[in-house]
């Protein structure tokens, strides 16, 4: 790669990475709470709705945290059985209320009996893709509908896991610029694997730092494989660069 192109990549991931970033994006979702818990908890469920239009995606992460009472831990922890019950008519695309309730009980498991989410995807913090599997493990370890088990990424399968690997994004990556929330320390930046889409990946091969053609768990590695060698300590930053033009600007499909 030329300097010329490193240094538009450089540009793009600074102009992207801003606060201003946040008022279109789900991270707003949990950007709108203090505590550690809550914050984990309504990222994970942001990350997990986070596909389709932005504003739709926006919207019904906001109807999760008020049937939450905005209060994600404290209810997911605390609530009787019968507060449950206002979540079962929650529809967004293929996702509903099943596996709504399938994601609170998990949650509730994950934090009694495993030291919370951070502790779970810290258990191989070296290893992103075992760090996935692993969580993914515990989180279907409750009784639950098969069909629930679509919603989290399986990159054994040969998933991009983009939506967590997102979530990892935020969870990870400094704070410094008012975007990600650098709340887990026991995971460096450096480990994380790019959160991989249609747009990134475009913008990827345009600038022949992928090749491969499907957007699956061995085009994550190849790419971020490559983001590394413009950044090892922090290659993820470049998520907002590949994003950002892929949504925001008319690149070619092609070189």
């Amino acid at each position: 790669m030329n300097k010329s192109t490193l240094n538009t990549l450089n540009a793009a991931a600074n102009n992207y990475e801003q606060i201003s970033f946040i008022e279109n994006d789900p991270i707003q979702i949990p950007r709108k709470f203090t505590k550690k818990e809550d914050i984990e908890i309504a990222g994970l469920i942001a990350a997990t709705l986070a596909w389709g239009q932005r504003p739709q995606i926006i919207k019904k992460s906001l109807l999760w945290m008020e049937l939450l009472n905005w209060q994600p831990y404290d209810f997911v922890m605390n609530a009787p059985e019968e507060d449950f019950k206002r979540f079962t008519t929650f529809v967004y695309r293929t996702f509903n209320g099943d596996d709504c309730l399938f994601f609170m009980y998990s949650l509730r498991n994950i934090y009694q009996n495993h030291g919370g989410l951070e502790t779970v995807f810290s258990k191989h913090s070296d290893d992103i893709k075992k760090s996935i599997t692993y969580f993914r493990e515990v989180f279907t370890e409750i009784p639950h509908l098969k069909r629930s088990e679509k919603h989290i990424g399986n990159p054994e399968k040969g998933s991009a896991a983009k939506r967590i690997n997102m979530y990892l994004r935020w969870m990870v990556r400094s704070s410094d610029k008012g975007v990600d929330f650098g709340l887990w320390k026991n995971i460096k930046p450096s480990s994380l694997m790019i959160p991989l889409d249609v747009h990134s990946g475009r913008i990827g091969r345009r600038f022949e730092l992928l090749q491969r053609k499907q957007n699956d768990w061995k085009a994550v590695e190849e790419l971020t494989y490559n983001l590394r060698k413009l950044d090892a300590d922090d290659p993820i930053k470049y998520d907002f660069a590949l994003f950002g033009m892929g949504v925001n600007e008319k690149w070619t499909r092609s070189k």
